[in-house]
């Protein structure tokens, strides 16, 4: 850090001119990224899934491709002719667009199941349109057929899986840029408040900035190495902003307070890279240690976003602990510009208040610690309960064309059409199809085809059950013939049949529904089942992620405490963090759990309240977050604590000057952090809208009930045991010098 300090005090310029050119070098990649951003980030690698996907495609021949399905609303009865001159004129919009490769009427028999029907009144057709990967514009061009149309007594709604994954990575994006619109004036006049001047209010909000457009920049090159999920951008922007300025507050707040002692502005910055660069480096080693956990399950989707968390945090560092105090240093007293702000200066007005509050928790620890625990242990509670699943349409809002598109379907029983069941019956490897297996094939068709909530089972045995003649002319031998070619592999040894509910599978049903199918397969003589489609690639997720937590919890628990057992010289300070931060990790969990598992006030946030699970991939992205950020403040309040032991102060004088220095800044970079995640909350996307209410509650409850309550409380408590390490331990401890 002496080469640093001398650097940024000693060649400010040089250091500014540096990052100029990484910044304007990084502008096009940043704007470029959002193409590059891969919603398809696929399943568990190796598993069924995968391998029946595989199967599809090598040995049924099918491309794999983008379904969308066309639902249409109307006052008019499906047979009427100004119902089907609209819908006729749709469809020849439709099938010329590029990309388009097959559009199934609803009136005709290329589709087994007449997909039309009527519901409270209003007269439902579906169709069914397949379209080839890679054709990103192609929804907006079939949404824009639509619209053209003009109609007002019929509406049409385009859904499926293509158009669900482009809303999610539609909306996500849009939900970013309304958070960043909104954030960022709340933020600049808390930091207004805090500072009382201009200049030093927008330094942190141009660190946000910077760290944003530089992570963005690495997350493109990032895109050619590995899959990144357009969720990475949320990451992005929740650290960049939030990390960023909390960062910035502190080093800013630094430089301010060493500035009248030091001999001028540059002697500050170095002073000010030597205390708070320090802690800034070690609180982000310790945030990217908890994002670490991200890398632990073996998915695309979560890896991304701990591959940008992981890149968040290491540029935020580097410019908080180059770029600012090398501006910091040429600035010097016009950081407090303008004058007239000073009387609003937050963090010196409300010192003398954080030592009267202090006080008043020392001198009642035991009744202050039982009530504060209390009260997050009952915010906790409702997460006992939490169930994980994959939300797919229904994850998001209200409203959205999509989603609204498949709620149109559930009085029809065709809700689980995009919850298809792909179930291919290996016949082994020596063996070939024979009249025996197809014998055993009609048994398992028969009696699959009997279950209620089965809306169709289709297989070359669809045809006769349906009343469908295959050796007519027509129709009849066209559905013949593409069932037989779907149904039975090149090879001869893989028979398949598609399972379509009748209603959406909840992740948590997706088990149940597994193991009857392979009950029923095997009391008809099928001993070897593979099942695929996409509520078994969904429990596969599930199941992965659930797996890697413990692990991945347990690696951050331990290299968490080892880091600051080395940084504390002590056994029950680094104990004491990682429960005090798992309280706020908990009592997120609840909060979310309440509102978006049980639908308790969902309609204040427009949330759907028919959901019953939590997405799978939240409780371990919130923890990382959580875990990592509550850190943040667990370090910036102990480094002063350490400071003033080392300087031989009691531990009720360590304490209380640790609030009185650092409460402020904990509170406002808490409350901006606040901010920062609030604004997600009034997103489309649900799991946005989680994160944001997660984050919000856990960084509040932190900032306040853990850091002002309890850990003065329990350091109090544990008074000198605070400080204890076996002697031979402290012999092996590398010696490392911690303060801001």
């Amino acid at each position: 850090m002496n080469l640093l300090a001398r650097l940024n005090s000693q060649y400010p310029w040089l250091v500014l001119l540096f990052w100029l050119l990484v910044f304007v070098t990084a502008l096009p990649f940043a704007t470029a990224v959002q193409q590059r951003f891969d919603n398809a980030t696929g399943g568990v690698p190796n598993s069924q899934w995968q391998q029946v996907n595989s199967l599809i495609s090598s040995q049924f021949n099918e491309v794999a491709g983008e379904s969308y399905i066309l639902v249409s609303s109307s006052n008019l009865k499906t047979s009427s002719p100004r119902f089907l001159a609209s819908y006729n004129q749709l469809l020849q919009k439709i099938k010329p667009l590029e990309g388009i490769t097959s559009v199934a009427r609803f009136d005709t028999a290329i589709s087994p199941v007449p997909l039309f029907g009527q519901s409270d009144g209003r007269f439902i057709t579906v169709s069914l349109i397949s379209a080839q990967y890679g054709f990103p514009a192609l929804l907006g061009q079939l949404r824009g057929a639509v619209k053209n149309l003009g109609l007002t007594e019929t509406k049409f709604y385009l859904t499926g899986a293509g158009a669900v994954n482009q809303d999610f990575a539609q909306y996500t994006e849009s939900d970013v840029k309304r958070g960043e619109l909104t954030a960022l004036p709340l933020t600049a006049f808390v930091l207004i408040f805090a500072f009382g001047a201009l200049v030093a209010a927008g330094l942190p909000i141009l660190v946000g900035a910077l760290s944003i457009t530089l992570t963005l920049a690495a997350l493109f090159f990032a895109t050619f190495v590995l899959p990144v999920s357009s969720f990475a951008q949320s990451v992005v922007t929740l650290f960049g902003l939030g990390a960023g300025i909390d960062y910035a507050l502190l080093v800013v707040s630094r430089f301010r307070e060493v500035l009248p002692q030091s001999a001028n502005a540059r002697v500050a910055a170095y002073t000010t890279t030597l205390t708070a660069g320090r802690a800034v480096v070690f609180s982000g080693l310790t945030v990217a240690i908890a994002m670490s956990a991200l890398l632990v399950p073996d998915l695309a989707l979560v890896r991304s976003m701990g591959v940008a968390g992981l890149l968040t945090m290491l540029l935020t560092v580097l410019v908080s602990i180059t770029a600012l105090p090398a501006l910091l240093g040429l600035l010097g007293e016009r950081v407090n510009s303008p004058r007239i702000l000073r009387r609003l200066a937050g963090f010196e007005r409300s010192s003398g208040f954080w030592g009267i509050w202090a006080d008043r928790v020392m001198a009642h620890p035991r009744r202050w610690g039982m009530a504060a625990a209390t009260f997050i242990l009952l915010l906790a509670a409702p997460a006992l309960s939490l169930q994980l699943g994959y939300t797919g349409a229904f994850g998001l809002a209200p409203g959205v064309e999509s989603r609204r598109g498949l709620e149109l379907l559930r009085p029809l029983g065709l809700a689980g059409g995009l919850d298809t069941l792909e179930v291919l019956l290996d016949l082994g490897e020596n063996q070939k199809y024979s009249a025996e297996s197809r014998a055993k094939w009609r048994v398992l068709d028969a009696e699959l085809a009997r279950w209620a909530d089965i809306r169709l089972v289709a297989s070359p045995f669809s045809l006769t059950r349906l009343g469908i003649a295959a050796n007519s002319s027509g129709s009849g031998v066209t559905i013949a013939t593409a069932l037989a070619q779907r149904s039975l592999s090149q090879n001869r040894r893989y028979l398949r049949m598609q399972i379509v509910p009748r209603s959406s599978l909840r992740t948590t049903e997706v088990q149940n529904w597994t193991d009857r199918i392979r009950q029923a397969a095997l009391v008809a003589g099928f001993s070897s089942v593979l099942i695929g489609g996409a509520p078994q690639s969904a429990l596969e997720i599930t199941q992965a992620i659930s797996a890697a937590m413990p692990v991945a919890i347990g690696l951050v628990f331990l290299a968490t405490f080892l880091v600051l057992m080395i940084a504390f010289r002590s056994i029950l300070i680094p104990l004491k963090s990682i429960v005090l931060n798992s309280l706020s990790v908990a009592a997120s969990y609840g909060i979310i759990t309440l509102v978006f598992q049980h639908g308790v006030f969902a309609e204040f946030f427009n949330a759907p309240k028919d959901i019953g699970f939590i997405d799978a991939t939240l409780p371990l992205v919130l923890f990382a977050i959580i875990f990592g950020l509550s850190m943040d403040y667990e370090i910036f309040l102990l480094t002063r604590m350490q400071e003033a032991h080392l300087a031989g102060a009691d531990i009720k004088t360590a304490v209380r000057t640790a609030l009185q220095s650092t409460a402020g800044v904990i509170t406002s970079a808490a409350l901006i952090m606040v901010i920062v995640f609030a604004a997600f909350i009034p997103g489309q996307v649900v799991v946005n809208k989680t994160i944001g209410l997660g984050l919000s509650v856990a960084v509040a409850l932190d900032a306040t009930i853990v850091r002002l309550i309890l850990v003065p409380a329990l350091m109090v408590l544990a008074n000198e045991w605070n400080w204890w390490l076996p002697p031979w331990l402290e012999r092996l401890l590398p010696k490392i010098k911690l303060e801001h």
